[in-house]
């Protein structure tokens, strides 16, 4: 039997694994909880990201030397190829990319050029450490933040200089002190009586009975700019470095907004970690990690293919031997300016993927297909495939479904008879129309279960059982009419 993949629609990723966890057999088995079979190209994936950290604990001379063998992942659409190379990201925590190799164009040309890959690759590489920062920073942005949040609830309290509330409290009771207590005596007891009060509603916050309260905060709100400049190095690069200038010249605005205490918290911690963080520690780890252990996946590699037809056109071929000749430094390693800096890509591993239907990795220039040494056939689908599909990954389209329609109190069950009728029309109309893949299963799964869809939750509540008779009586229509086939599934 073929092995097979599925891409999966879940954004969650799985548990991050890192230094010892990462061992080939184990990447291996945690891409398994969401793709199905494909064991080839799971295992040349997991060799090359162990390969990485073997790199790691190589002497500096020899990891120079040691670079990162690039794949091709080779197999028609929805069997896998873009889900195994963002869930290996996800797994390994590094940042990730996506790029499309028929969106750029040869560098002199209107259009991208490849250098913007590396720029998304810094940004996603900034993000990334971003988050991570701001995980670690709450700890430490949670008291500056109920700090912040009292002195919202107390107007007054903590902006008006002790002295003068004392004589505001003074000149209240009659313009004179009292007789018998200084001006100090009277600061004193107010400072006090402010800090019980302070002390009170500090206990009322962290008990949660203040969460429904509204509160005015001020929060900075940085200014955005918008814009694009063209010039020799592309909009990109010159437009992110010229709205960096400005946004570092103007002023960061101070917004006041009225919410309730939960939101105003969630913020005002938010705000605060972010002040706690060290941009140039930041930028320069971000850097580093893009450099080491960032992945780059290159989608559609077969459409800037020469192919059959290359000897049949003239001129310039600025999408196609023009991008692979523009690619060729970037992957053999080269140093590319981004908005924060530097990168080299020597040790960036790039990942390339496409259905080679109408050529084949050899029309690829052959300087480029010495960049990609190692190459990977992902097999189609079949019956068999699209039942293991609906039944075993974590979050299977049967789970998302059922989690979907129980938000709205309808509940989802499945026969496995049903299960596997579905599995058999995906096969059948895959083999009459299109082979997509396992994506036809997200177009069956929309079809048979549109009524409910519509109708909860005001026409339907409580069960529904999905069984054969369910399924033949929605797809089978469709499924007998090859031209509806064709139009709706």
């Amino acid at each position: 039997m073929n092995e097979s993949a599925a891409s999966s629609a879940s954004e969650s990723p799985p548990a991050v694994l890192a230094g010892d966890e990462l061992t080939p057999r184990r990447i291996v088995q945690a891409l398994d909880r969401y793709i199905i079979g494909q064991t080839e190209a799971k295992k040349a994936v997991a060799i090359a990201i162990r390969n990485r950290i073997r790199r790691l604990r190589l002497s500096s001379e020899m990891r120079e030397e040691v670079v990162p063998k690039n794949l091709i992942l080779i197999g028609p659409t929805g069997v896998g190829k873009t889900e195994i190379a963002r869930r290996i990201a996800n797994l390994t925590g590094a940042p990730f990319v996506k790029v499309e190799a028929s969106k750029f164009t040869e560098v002199g040309y209107v259009g991208r050029d490849v250098e913007s890959i590396i720029r998304e690759l810094a940004d996603a590489a900034v993000n990334l450490v971003r988050q991570e920062q701001l995980r670690a920073m709450r700890e430490r942005a949670r008291p500056l933040a109920e700090e912040r949040l009292l002195d919202a609830l107390l107007p007054g309290s903590a902006h008006e200089p002790d002295w003068r509330r004392s004589w505001l409290q003074v000149l209240e009771r009659g313009g004179e002190p009292q007789p018998g207590r200084s001006a100090a005596g009277e600061d004193e007891e107010a400072a006090e009586r402010a800090r019980r009060t302070r002390e009170k509603l500090r206990r009322l916050l962290r008990e949660g009975k203040l969460e429904e309260r509204e509160v005015e905060i001020a929060l900075q709100e940085r200014v955005q700019v918008g814009v694009e400049i063209f010039g020799s190095q592309g909009v990109e690069q010159l437009g992110a470095g010229f709205q960096n200038l400005l946004e570092r010249m103007l002023p960061p605005r101070t917004r006041r907004k009225r919410l309730k205490v939960a939101e105003a918290r969630r913020l005002l911690e938010d705000e605060e970690a972010e002040n706690l963080l060290d941009r140039d520690k930041l930028i320069a780890e971000a850097l580093e990690r893009a450099a080491t252990s960032g992945i780059v996946f290159i989608d559609e590699l077969d459409k800037i293919c020469a192919g059959a037809d290359a000897s049949s056109r003239h001129g310039p071929d600025v999408s196609r031997e023009g991008v692979q000749r523009d690619l060729l430094p970037i992957i053999e390693g080269s140093t590319v300016s981004t908005r924060y800096g530097v990168i080299k890509t020597d040790h960036v591993l790039f990942i390339a993927a496409g259905a080679f239907h109408m050529a084949s990795p050899s029309d690829l220039i052959p300087e480029l297909q010495g960049r990609f040494p190692i190459r990977v056939e992902l097999h189609p689908l079949g019956r068999a495939e699209f039942a293991r599909i609906l039944r075993e990954p974590d979050n299977a389209l049967t789970r998302q479904y059922a989690e979907l329609l129980a938000a709205d109190g309808v509940t989802v069950s499945y026969d496995e008879a049903a299960l596997d009728e579905i599995a058999r029309i995906a096969e059948e109309v895959n083999s009459r129309t299109q082979d997509i893949g396992a994506r036809r299963l997200h177009t069956l799964f929309e079809k048979l279960l549109e009524d409910p869809l519509f109708e909860a939750p005001d026409g339907m509540q409580g069960p529904l059982h999905i069984d054969v008779e369910f399924v033949r009586r929605k797809l089978g229509p469709i499924v007998q009419d090859e031209d509806l086939s064709r139009f709706i599934l």
